[in-house]
């Protein structure tokens, strides 16, 4: 059923799976919250229940998304330090340079420092394109575990509807 709430919460649902994909919101935060209101909106056991099957399904996805891409970064060499400067220089390039300054920061960053460390630009280059597969498969995850979720709760409302 079309209620006030759940089209607000689609909205929500909305703006949080598009965060993922532009890091300007806390993207999967979003429509895990956004369950969370609904479920305190419908004030029942299926909506408390769908509620738990969302935590369940953002603590999964948070889970995945800090332990895989991860290892597979060190794997290839990629020193964790530097991504974490790299992150922080593409959430300032975010800001300097609208849209795409986060990702030309993240990868610059990533290069340069690797390329100071091994005096080589083929190495550099690998461990950069290693740092960037590893970012796509954490926004892989983490849309992934938003659509789960968005999934559970539609489900949700199409069952308990009137």
């Amino acid at each position: 059923m079309i209620t006030g709430t759940n089209v607000l919460v689609g909205i929500v649902m909305l703006i949080g799976t598009v965060g993922i994909v532009a890091p300007v919101l806390p993207g999967l935060f979003l429509v895990w919250a956004a369950t969370l209101l609904w479920a305190i909106e419908v004030h029942s056991t299926a909506g408390w229940i769908t509620f738990a099957i969302a935590t369940l399904l953002y603590a999964a996805g948070l889970v995945a998304q800090y332990l895989l891409p991860g290892r597979r970064m060190k794997r290839a060499g990629v020193d964790s330090r530097f991504v974490a400067v790299a992150l922080v220089v593409a959430v300032v390039g975010f800001f300097v340079i609208p849209v795409i300054g986060a990702a030309i920061g993240f990868v610059a960053t990533i290069f340069l420092l690797e390329l100071a460390k091994h005096r080589s630009a083929g190495v550099a280059w690998h461990a950069t394109v290693h740092a960037i597969k590893a970012v796509g498969l954490n926004i892989g995850l983490e849309l992934g575990t938003a659509f789960a979720i968005i999934t559970t709760w539609a489900i949700a409302v199409y069952l308990t509807r009137p």
